[in-house]
Order: C-alpha cells, then structure tokens, then sequence
C-alpha cells in the first residue's frame, strides 16, 4: 500500500506551508504545497501547537476546529467533523480547554486518520503532545 502524502512528510495533519516555523521542520523541504517534519513526533507536535493557537482563539470544540483545518473550499467539512466526531469519542460541540489533553490527543489521532486514510499509531500521536506545552492533561 502506498503511504500517503502526510506519513512520508512526517506531517500527519497536512499542515500547508505558511509564516510559522516549528520544532523539528525540515527547511527548505522538498513538498511544495506541505510542511515536512523531521519526525513524526514533530509533526504531531505542530498539529497540536496549532490546536493551541486555535484555541487561543475561540475555536474550541470540533466543529470550529474542523471549519478552521478543513474549510469547506477544498474538502467535505462535514464529512470530517463526523469523522472526528465517531473516531475521537468526543461530541462535535464539546467546549475544550486547555486542560482537556486526553480529547485533544483523541481528535487529532482521529484528524490524522482522515487526512491519511489509516488510523494512527497512538504513541506517535501521545510522542507529539509530549512535545507541545500549550494544550496539558488536567490531573485531577
């Protein structure tokens, strides 16, 4: 089976080429429209910082994020949300924090799924957040 595009950049949320530079981004890369990663780990960790900067910003609950990652212009958004929605065991219109780690690393296995077509290998996904310190698990 072919890997996708997503795998074998290390970027398994197909984050596209934009101004920010993330820990571990192969720079120049050799993927014209997609950012390239060092590791999958890396990769992780940028979808998860860029879900923190989301959140930052008012889009907290699948809905908003999907609208955001995956507008409506260039894929099926509801389709994606649905996904998201039945993969992760998290409800489309949960408010998140920044304590909500657990659903966090949910959704974006889930997203990675969409975006690559096979379900993700969840120790590269918890590898990622790891990574990250904007998005934390409450302890409680």
């Amino acid at each position: 089976m072919a890997t996708s595009r997503g795998l074998r950049n290390n970027n398994p949320l197909n984050i596209r080429h934009n101004k920010d530079t993330f820990q571990g981004e192969i720079k120049p890369g050799t993927d014209k429209s997609f950012k390239q990663f060092k590791s999958i780990d890396y990769g992780y960790r940028a979808a998860f910082v860029t879900l923190g900067t989301y959140l930052s910003r008012g889009k907290n609950t699948i809905e908003k994020i999907i609208s955001a990652w995956a507008p409506s212009s260039e894929n099926n958004t509801i389709g994606y949300i649905s996904h998201v929605e039945q993969w992760s065991g998290v409800p489309r219109n949960k408010v998140l924090t920044a304590t909500d780690g657990n659903d966090y690393v949910a959704i974006v296995a889930a997203m990675s799924r969409v975006e690559n077509g096979i379900e993700a290998n969840p120790v590269d996904v918890r590898a990622g957040f790891d990574l990250q310190n904007k998005i934390k698990i409450d302890k409680k």
